[in-house]
């Protein structure tokens, strides 16, 4: 197949899934190998990045997904109904951060981490799906473990989890620091 039959093979394959697709299945679609298909989508990204284009190809840990520019969303807006915004409080953040960085990782875990119970927050998160359950621990009572979803990475812009601000070791210390007094706080009270 010529590049531009390729192109609107994976187009389409893309336009029609409506979610990410892992490389290797779009690469058995055309029956290319995976970096030939690979610098197909690239490409194809590389065209959708101008101006005059209302969608876009992302990357998501490996797999790939059209979907519309956020400068669109506005019009988009004007004829479709207003999507829900989930509002991320401070403990649903701190709750999701854990989850990211820590996963897969059981509910008590993130109740050890936090020191307060997270079922709201937990739940809240799957609601919103950015968290899922990713399987079960192999320990008594086989408790579920947590791990973020592919609407988390494109909520937060990113490709992979590899992406993640790394944090800085000094600012752990401070924040252990910061939780240990506000323990202490709770319980001269």
């Amino acid at each position: 197949m010529e590049i531009k039959r390729l192109e609107a093979v994976i187009e389409a394959i893309l336009f029609t899934m409506g979610e990410a697709v892992e490389l290797e299945r779009i690469a058995a679609a055309i029956e290319h190998d995976v970096d030939t298909t690979r610098k197909i989508i690239r490409n194809m990204m590389d065209q959708y990045d101008t101006p005059e284009r209302g969608i876009q190809i992302i990357e998501l840990d490996g797999a790939f997904q059209l979907c519309t520019k956020a400068a669109m969303y506005e019009s988009i807006i004007k004829i479709a109904h207003v999507p829900k915004k989930h509002i991320l409080t401070d403990v649903l953040l701190e709750t999701l951060s854990i989850i990211a960085y820590k996963q897969p990782i059981t509910k008590l875990e993130i109740e050890a981490i936090r020191g307060v119970k997270s079922d709201h927050a937990v739940n809240k998160l799957i609601e919103y799906n950015l968290v899922c359950e990713v399987g079960r621990m192999d320990a008594p009572g086989r408790p579920i473990l947590f791990g973020t979803t592919e609407d988390f990475l494109r909520s937060f812009g990113i490709q992979s989890l590899e992406d993640l601000p790394i944090v800085n070791p000094e600012k752990i210390e401070d924040f252990k620091l910061e939780a240990e007094e506000e323990i202490q706080l709770k319980l001269d009270i």
